[in-house]
């Protein structure tokens, strides 16, 4: 089991490099080329949200994103240290989730599209914080 994890400070022109990151380690890790899209986007959804939220609650505190290889899966989770109105704990795939954290409705949003791109999507928050875990399978060698 190999683990990456990335560290930025929680400005929006430091998401392009974590897509990126995580695209090329969900290659490397053997994901399927064609998921490598959705791997981009979802880490850059993810990514957003944890950066607005950040900004949103005056958290200086970096972004962290941890990148898991395992044997037949690659994860990554994305983790913010910003406060959270309601306490969750989601095992969802695309059926959605149903999470509202601020009035404008951007968290919620930011969720809908994780979980319509990935079918393995956890997310837990909390006062002192949140993380998204979201799963891909990886193509075995025989």
């Amino acid at each position: 089991m190999a683990t990456v994890e990335l560290r930025f400070t929680p400005l929006p022109e430091h998401v392009r490099t974590a897509r990126l990151v995580g695209a090329a380690m969900a290659r490397r890790a053997g994901v399927a080329d064609a998921a490598l899209d959705e791997v981009r986007l979802a880490v850059g959804e993810a990514c957003t949200r944890a950066v607005g939220l950040h900004q949103l609650h005056e958290v200086a505190e970096p972004v962290q994103v941890r990148l898991i290889e395992d044997e037949k899966q690659f994860s990554i989770e994305v983790v913010d240290e910003a406060p959270h109105a309601v306490p969750t704990d989601i095992e969802a795939g695309t059926a959605g989730l149903p999470v509202t954290e601020d009035p404008e409705g951007e968290d919620e949003m930011g969720l809908a599209v994780i979980s319509g791109l990935v079918d393995d999507v956890q997310v837990k928050t909390g006062e002192s914080g949140g993380l998204i875990r979201m799963s891909w399978p990886t193509a075995t060698l025989a």
